[in-house]
């Protein structure tokens, strides 16, 4: 679904990322692991076309979309979803119209349609029908989590990118949000590509983990083949969050 190839990104003399080859099977959970600083972030934008690179290849679902101008762009981005690190709902909105937000700004649905969409999503990530008429200032961060996936994945994407989705939760809410990822996969056969440094939210819903250091990938696999690792950085990283791979 996702295929990266020899891909290079400068921000003038700060070489971010040199080299990145990265291959994401359709309905498979690819977390990206790696330090702060370490280009997650510019790669997750090289994927959604926010950003262009100096080279390389970006191929979604079997097309390269570097050299496609505005409206080739959106019309792939159709295809993604997006879960921000702080959720990103409106303030101003109810749950309902936030998740609503994307169908009434792209299709034009019947009432009961765009309710049937809307509240299908709700009920996939546990958000009771009583939550709708709140505004994200009454839930809990997990919950507006929940409605952050909901309103990403209310059109039907392939793929669903999520940014560092569980930065400043609690170990419950980490849980949760963890089965949330598994069940938009689970349940809708969605490509799920995380960038995080939470190593046990990594190891609890990926199918691979590619891990990040100084612009290239070195180490993609199982989780269970990154504690096999004998990158050194990869190595040291896991040491410090939970003391294997020794």
């Amino acid at each position: 679904m996702i295929d990266i190839r020899g891909l290079h990104k400068s921000f003038g003399p700060n070489k971010v990322l040199t080299g990145i080859d990265l291959a994401v099977p359709a309905g498979s959970t690819c977390v990206i692991l790696g330090g702060s600083g370490s280009g997650k972030t510019v790669l997750m934008k090289h994927m959604i076309g926010l950003l262009k690179p100096d080279a390389g290849e970006v191929l979604i679902d079997g097309e390269d979309i570097v050299p496609l101008g505005a409206e080739g762009l959106e019309r792939v981005r159709h295809k993604f979803g997006m879960v921000f690190q702080a959720a990103a709902l409106f303030d101003s909105m109810t749950v309902y119209e936030n998740v609503a937000f994307p169908l009434r700004e792209h299709r034009r649905l019947s009432a009961d349609e765009e309710s049937t969409l809307v509240r299908s999503k709700l009920e996939l990530m546990g958000l009771p029908r009583s939550v709708e008429p709140k505004y994200p200032a009454d839930l809990s961060g997990g919950m507006r989590k929940r409605v952050g996936l909901a309103r990403a994945i209310v059109m039907n994407p392939k793929i669903v990118l999520y940014d560092e989705p569980t930065t400043g939760l609690d170990p419950i809410t980490t849980d949760y949000v963890d089965e949330m990822i598994l069940a938009a996969q689970r349940e809708l056969g969605i490509t799920s590509v995380v960038i995080s440094h939470d190593v046990a939210s990594a190891f609890n819903i990926a199918n691979q983990i590619a891990f990040l250091s100084k612009g290239v990938i070195l180490e993609q696999g199982t989780p269970e083949e990154l504690l096999a690792s004998e990158q050194p950085a990869v190595k040291i990283f896991l040491q410090t969050w939970f003391g294997k791979n020794d």
